[in-house]
């Protein structure tokens, strides 16, 4: 059952880890900690994913900055409670990890597979130049009843078509990890700089 579930949310990102470790939780004794990796887009742009792994995946201890990483595991998300507020925090958790001495093919870098349900009814909207979007929420489920909350930016054709998809439409998403900078208001005189996390889609199927 859970081997079959983990199917349904793949990741593999490649890219320079530009952060030391810091201490996320403890589950059963084993402790996990997040560290961010730097990932080259063809554009030339950067984005900067957060990855969650095990102390018994590697030395947390050790200063990897700098060094070139093969990361694959699943996209995840919790619910982070801020005042009377939760936010979505989403980051790679890590299943394997490999150290590399070089990478020469960027169109690998970065690719995430989404087999879960539409639970927010999509918004599609059109930018100033007239460029179709379309903001998705997507569930996928884990074992043992838990579900990941992923959210999945559509673009033009796939656009338009995601923005037929109801409540409980199951889909199938290709694409990759993606941060995004945006400035949150927090009241008349003050704002803060925060980085969303999303699946950029290059590719989505409706399943029946």
């Amino acid at each position: 059952m859970s081997e079959k579930i983990m199917e349904n949310n793949k990741v593999t990102v490649i890219g320079e880890i530009i952060s030391g470790f810091t201490f996320s939780h403890e589950v059963f004794g084993e402790g996990f900690y997040l560290t961010e990796i730097s990932i080259n887009r063809l554009s030339e742009q950067t984005d900067i994913i957060p990855l969650l792994i095990s102390e018994r995946l590697i030395d947390i201890t050790g200063d990897y900055t700098g060094m070139l990483v093969e990361a694959s595991g699943q996209f995840r998300s919790y619910n982070r409670h801020e005042g009377t507020k939760n936010r979505l925090v989403l980051s790679v958790f890590v299943r394997e990890i490999a150290f590399l001495e070089e990478f020469g093919d960027y169109t690998k870098t970065n690719q995430i597979f989404l087999d879960g349900y539409i639970c927010k009814t999509p918004i599609y909207r059109k930018t100033p130049l007239g460029r179709e979007i379309a903001d998705l929420l997507v569930a996928v489920n884990r074992p043992y009843g838990k579900s990941d909350y992923i959210p999945c930016i559509a673009w033009g054709r796939n656009a338009r078509y995601a923005s037929g998809f109801e409540v409980g439409s199951r889909i199938c998403v290709w694409g990759r990890v993606q941060s995004r900078e945006y400035v949150k208001r927090l009241s008349e005189t003050e704002s803060e700089r925060r980085v969303a996390y999303e699946v950029s889609v290059s590719k989505l199927e409706w399943m029946e």
